[in-house]
């Protein structure tokens, strides 16, 4: 039976390292599986069929990122009421964001299905690929509900510090994943189709796996009143999801700007950038899983107003994310070009000439990780913290990065502008969530003295 965990006593950094690790095996599964589909993809289809589907990925994300924003922050509501221990609030949330989530996942589809191939043509995509892609995305996008469902299902599970079930959902979902990759794209030929189509079916299985545990869960529990708009609660959950999800749609406008860049280099560069690209998940995945663990962390322990918890989480979290990175740094220098020619299978000359490029932002962004990972954990703690806003503006801020980097500096040092662009956007979103930290713990600390007083 699915449990939930207590985080408001105990060992922080016991807590935070049990919870986190399963979040980074699952991540380490889901990004595996994304290379599943990029290995099967760029060796048993070849160089064109990779750029299709590795250059749809800001595209991808970008629609995606909405619907799991909007969940995350729905499940830091949800967080903060279990740690307050006022399971009746807890119910009243989950109806609330279910009720939210199909609406927005109407919203999504319609448009996503609507705007995609003028989009690709926005960003300049080659000839060569963009009828792949568009076929690509067209699937994928079919699988927004799903996708939705999962993230908001997870989230609860999360908030009640079950980060076990989510591991399970992904486990399944990636072995199924990795045999229909094999079996469609690889023996019945049906290319870029057969790749999406695995992706999604793999998708309803997490969904499902983890609907089957929320109902197990006497807290989540609702009725068929939790499900009727409340007013209140409804702006409560807006005010905590819309500007996770609108960070998340300004990020990824700057990568759409820096793939539209991207684009004008040429094929070969393309390739070898979004091979790179392709890896960036796995490179992120366990400064994300450290991230997700502080944010659950950090909700209950406001909830419990156990702010002296969260500084001393927040501390540890900080240590073991760092130290983390700079392992993953070095395995990407040391192993990084060997890892990126399991990609790509074509022409020999082609081959090297997309493998230079790839090895060659594989390492600035390796480089920027312990950066990467100070992030998310600073901007997770902050958003557990109940203070969506200035995660939101540090999202302006890697927008305003990547977007000048990659339009003023190849024109002075050519490619390595770009690469520079994506640690560039980092490093001020970094410093902004670390500021915005302090100041926003030191004014909940004062306003729970004078509340003691």
């Amino acid at each position: 039976m699915a449990k939930t965990r207590d985080m408001t006593v105990g060992s922080p950094a016991r807590l935070i390292l049990s919870f986190c690790l399963p979040i980074a095996a699952g991540n380490l599964l889901q990004q595996f599986y994304n290379i599943v589909d990029t290995l099967v993809i760029g060796r048993g289809e070849g160089v064109a069929a990779l750029a299709a589907v590795s250059g749809s990925g800001w595209l991808d994300w970008g629609i995606l990122s909405i619907a799991m924003g909007l969940a995350q922050g729905f499940g830091i509501q949800i967080a903060q009421s279990f740690g307050a221990g006022h399971p009746e609030e807890v119910k009243r949330y989950e109806g609330q964001s279910i009720f939210l989530s199909v609406l927005i996942v109407l919203i999504l589809e319609t448009l996503s299905q609507v705007f995609l191939f003028p989009a690709l043509r926005l960003l300049r995509f080659p000839e060569d690929t963009i009828h792949l892609t568009h076929t690509y995305l067209r699937i994928v996008f079919a699988g927004i509900p799903v996708v939705m469902g999962y993230n908001l299902l997870s989230g609860f599970l999360y908030a009640v510090g079950n980060s076990r079930t989510p591991l399970l959902a992904l486990s399944v979902a990636t072995v199924i994943n990795i045999v229909l990759d094999m079996f469609l794209v690889i023996t019945l030929r049906l290319g870029v189709i057969g790749a999406a189509v695995a992706t999604v079916s793999s998708q309803c299985i997490s969904f499902l796996i983890c609907l089957i545990a929320v109902c197990r869960l006497p807290v989540f529990h609702i009725r068929r009143h939790h499900l009727k708009p409340e007013k209140q609660a409804v702006i409560r959950l807006l005010r905590l999801g819309t500007p996770i999800a609108f960070q998340n749609a300004i990020i990824t406008i700057g990568g759409l700007v820096l793939q539209r860049v991207v684009n004008g280099f040429g094929f070969l560069f393309m390739a070898g950038y979004n091979a790179a690209s392709r890896l960036q998940g796995m490179l992120e995945l366990f400064g994300t899983a450290v991230g997700n663990a502080m944010g659950t962390f950090a909700g209950q322990n406001f909830g419990a107003k156990r702010l002296d918890r969260v500084r001393i989480g927040l501390r540890q979290s900080a240590k073991i994310a760092f130290g983390m990175a700079l392992v993953i740094t070095l395995l990407m220098f040391l192993f990084g070009r060997q890892l990126l020619a399991l990609f790509v299978e074509d022409d020999p000359a082609v081959v090297e000439q997309v493998l230079v490029y790839a090895f060659r932002f594989l390492r600035v962004m390796a480089s920027g990780l312990p950066c990467l990972y100070l992030l998310f954990v600073y901007r997770s703690t902050l958003q557990g913290l109940g203070d969506t806003f200035i995660p939101m503006i540090s999202g302006v801020v890697e927008l305003l990065m990547r977007i000048l980097c990659a339009l003023l500096l190849p024109a002075l040092i050519g490619e390595w502008g770009v690469y520079f662009a994506e640690i560039a956007a980092w490093i001020g979103a970094a410093v902004l969530l670390m500021i915005g930290y302090y100041h926003r713990l030191h004014l909940l600390e004062r306003s729970l003295r004078t509340e003691n007083e």
